[in-house]
């Protein structure tokens, strides 16, 4: 029987979502620290849901290719949210698959919710909006060679 690696995303608290990669007994877990990069957005005027996920993306690959390194990494994954992504104050993310080079992970705790990541304006309409995201990220030649080299 083989072995499915494992993909573990956990909210704790609202202040951090952890994403941590597992195969048997090797590991590597990063933190999104909601709070700072809130400010930061805020303070940036940059759209926080939007740049969320692109950290989101950022981190699982990062994390995935620490215990496995890859070319290509096949993210899937859902959005709700109560405006356009542009706007929205409140994000709903399901993730439904992940593989690397076409090894598929295991998903646990895959949906999580963000809400209060805008400030609300007094105008504010929600509307619900909803899309699914379909990535393949491909790593640089010389990053995957440092993350080989770090394997051995």
């Amino acid at each position: 029987m083989a072995v499915s690696p494992v993909l573990v995303i956990k909210l704790v608290k609202d202040s951090a979502l952890s994403v941590r990669a597992r195969l048997y007994d090797d590991f590597a877990e990063h933190e999104i620290v909601l709070n700072s990069v809130l400010t930061y957005w805020w303070a940036n005027n940059m759209p926080p849901a939007i740049k969320f996920l692109e950290l989101f993306d950022s981190v699982i690959k990062r994390t995935v290719n620490e215990i496995m390194p890859h070319k290509t990494l096949n993210l899937k994954y859902e959005v709700k949210a109560n405006q356009i992504l542009d706007k929205a104050s409140e994000i709903e993310v399901n993730l439904i698959s992940v593989s690397a080079d076409d090894v598929g992970f295991k998903i646990e705790n895959g949906m999580f919710s963000l809400s209060g990541i805008r400030k609300v304006e007094p105008d504010f309409e929600a509307k619900d909006f909803e899309t699914t995201f379909d990535h393949v990220i491909e790593t640089p030649d010389i990053v995957l060679k440092k993350y080989l080299e770090m394997k051995k």
